[in-house]
């Protein structure tokens, strides 16, 4: 009786999502942009131990940010939300509250992009649609761990609760490969874990997609590199979608889902 009385009294909990925006999702730090070449009037950066001089560069323990001519470029898929480019530098780096962040080619993860024409844009949502043309009523999504630091285990969790709830979409988690149309891979792709990761890959039936989730299953992330990491998993396996954030929220991860599965309008395919 408690619970009944207490679902009255709150009322609907699950988000909207995707049909239409969260509140929630857009308070999120998902993830850093680049500003113009704007100034700081008082800079405050310091940087890392064994030094890369005193440019935004140095500020990043990943080196997902790169200086040229004075023109400066952050790569999403490496960054890990640490926060010190914006403290030190917000006339250049900020925080952004979206949490639509995947995108179907690792090249869109490094800010600011390069614009693409017309028909390049059209070329890419055109594949993601003919290959995932069947996956279009139920989804099921099978969630291999390669390597985690176990921080991208608890959003994918989260997917399942009340709030999230995925299986409202058709999209459902199962524990074989044989039944999976959508592979989700957390960690950075330990070499103990490469051959478990390919098995699992070839046992899925076709048509299959590949959805990286993280920034260690993009590039290896902070521990990166080692004897026993590679720089994320596309070298073992093939990625079809990339979700950057450490960790990506469930809304970052969801959205990467339904981008993966052709789910989401045109307009939304990058």
């Amino acid at each position: 009786m408690a619970w009944a009385l207490r679902g009255l009294r709150e009322g609907i909990v699950t988000t909207g999502y995707p049909k239409k925006a969260d509140g929630y999702g857009a308070k999120f730090k998902s993830s850093v942009s680049v500003l113009g070449a704007g100034t700081d009037p008082s800079p405050r950066e310091q940087p890392m131990s064994g030094g890369r001089g005193s440019g935004p560069s140095s500020l990043c323990p990943t080196g997902a940010i790169e200086e040229n001519r004075g023109e400066v470029a952050l790569d999403r898929g490496r960054c890990i939300l640490c926060g010190r480019c914006v403290e030190t530098r917000p006339g250049r780096f900020v925080f952004e509250s979206s949490p639509e962040i995947a995108v179907v080619d690792r090249e869109h993860l490094v800010v600011p992009g390069r614009v693409e024409s017309d028909e390049e844009v059209t070329r890419v949502r055109a594949e993601l649609r003919s290959r995932v043309r069947a996956l279009r009523r139920s989804v099921h999504v099978r969630h291999l761990d390669a390597g985690s630091d176990g921080s991208e285990e608890w959003e994918v969790a989260a997917l399942l609760n009340p709030v999230y709830d995925v299986q409202r979409l058709g999209i459902f988690f199962t524990a074989s490969p044989r039944h999976a149309d959508l592979l989700l891979v957390t960690g950075t792709g330990t070499s103990g874990m490469e051959g478990p990761l390919r098995t699992t890959y070839e046992a899925m039936p076709g048509p299959k997609v590949v959805l990286a989730a993280g920034t260690d299953a993009i590039s290896g992330g902070l521990i990166h590199p080692s004897y026993v990491t590679r720089a994320g998993i596309s070298s073992i396996v093939p990625v079809d979608v990339f979700v950057p954030g450490s960790p990506p929220s469930p809304f970052s991860l969801l959205h990467g889902i339904l981008l993966a599965i052709g789910l989401l309008p045109a307009s939304a395919v990058r």
